[in-house]
């Protein structure tokens, strides 16, 4: 199939289903927008959904892992190995996302689609992998047309998977020593801003570190100023193998209608690139929190978004996301299952 399947059309939400939710919305008792996001929540979701009563009980989490050359820069103060080590643990159930993720009794797999150190079979983990992680960006493009094609198939198939198991909501995580750097790269591509200006710690650099990190992203981008503008050549030169997954995934979610909730720093670089390859798809996204991460504050702007949280994470893994599941879980059920002034006998004069 190649990448043709990036230029299938984007499933449209259901207007007549958003005028009748923002009706019902407007009928509850309560001044109309007083529960804020919560509303654009409910009412979306039975837009997209097609339905009176929106459902929120299915939710797939795909976790992409993935290692990336730069770290040859010295940008991360943990070895890749350590990649290797949480894919085992998102396995055995220790990570934060797998603690979430069995507190909403959501589905959760783990894609490895390129770490330096191959785990090897292990249970919930899919091996997907594309190559033992990218190239050293600093120095060549990260990845051929060849690898950038296989990650996005993982991110894709995903997708399909989580519909096909009829899920109402998709979350994608990441995994990655680097990842922050590769991210960081596409988010300065894209927004056309220094590195300075985006560059954070990621798992934990000082101020000495992140200069240095901001230093090895500008000669990055230096090296690839002419694959700028097209999305995939950007994907190729700059991203990473889980990154490439997840905007694939994201994409392919709208395709088939089902809504995305975006996590943090990472995701939202995919969202950046997505909404590059298919402009219509961020019409099913819903962004899960603020990150912590100094970048994120300016690609939620350019991807106009309404974080539901801020919390202060920079864990990834989608465990930002998990933890929103519950704000948007509330905001169905109040929608559901609020009385209107009619059912109530009150009088339509809150204010």
């Amino acid at each position: 199939m190649g990448l043709k399947w990036l230029e299938y059309a984007v499933k449209a939400p259901s207007e007549e289903w958003h005028y009748q939710a923002l009706q019902r919305q407007n009928q509850l008792t309560k001044p109309q927008g007083s529960l804020g996001l919560l509303e654009y929540i409910a009412v979306s979701m039975a837009a997209m959904q097609a339905v009176r009563q929106p459902v929120l009980e299915n939710i797939h989490i795909s976790v992409f892992a993935a290692d990336h050359g730069v770290v040859e820069e010295g940008v991360s103060l943990f070895p890749q190995s350590v990649t290797t080590e949480m894919v085992k643990n998102f396995s055995e159930g220790g990570a934060a996302i797998s603690v979430l993720a069995q507190l909403h009794n959501a589905t959760l797999e783990v894609i490895d689609v390129g770490t330096k150190y191959n785990p090897g079979p292990l249970p919930k983990v899919i091996s997907m992998r594309v190559a033992a992680g990218t190239e050293n960006m600093t120095r060549k493009a990260a990845m051929t047309v060849e690898k950038l094609t296989l990650a996005m198939r993982a991110g894709r198939e995903a997708a399909e998977r989580a519909k096909l198991h009829g899920a109402q909501l998709f979350i994608g995580g990441e995994m990655g020593i680097g990842n922050t750097t590769s991210a960081t790269a596409l988010a300065c591509a894209i927004l056309e801003k220094p590195a300075v200006e985006l560059t954070g710690p990621g798992t934990g650099l000082d101020s000495a570190g992140v200069a240095k990190k901001a230093a090895v992203i500008e000669r990055a981008l230096s090296l690839h100023q002419q694959d700028t503008v097209d999305p995939l050549k950007l994907l190729r030169t700059l991203g990473g193998f889980e990154i490439a997954a997840l905007s694939a995934a994201y994409v392919r979610c709208a395709q088939l209608g089902l809504p995305v909730l975006i996590d943090g720093f990472i995701c939202s670089a995919a969202a950046l690139i997505a909404t590059r390859l298919s402009p219509d798809a961020n019409q099913w996204w819903f962004y899960a929190h603020t990150s912590a991460e100094p970048g994120h504050a300016a690609m939620m702007q350019a991807l106009h978004a309404r974080p539901l949280l801020n919390l202060g994470m920079r864990l990834g893994e989608g465990s930002g996301a998990a933890v929103a599941v519950s704000v948007m879980r509330s905001a169905v059920a109040l929608h559901n299952n609020m009385a209107t002034f009619a059912e109530a006998d009150v009088a339509e004069s809150l204010d």
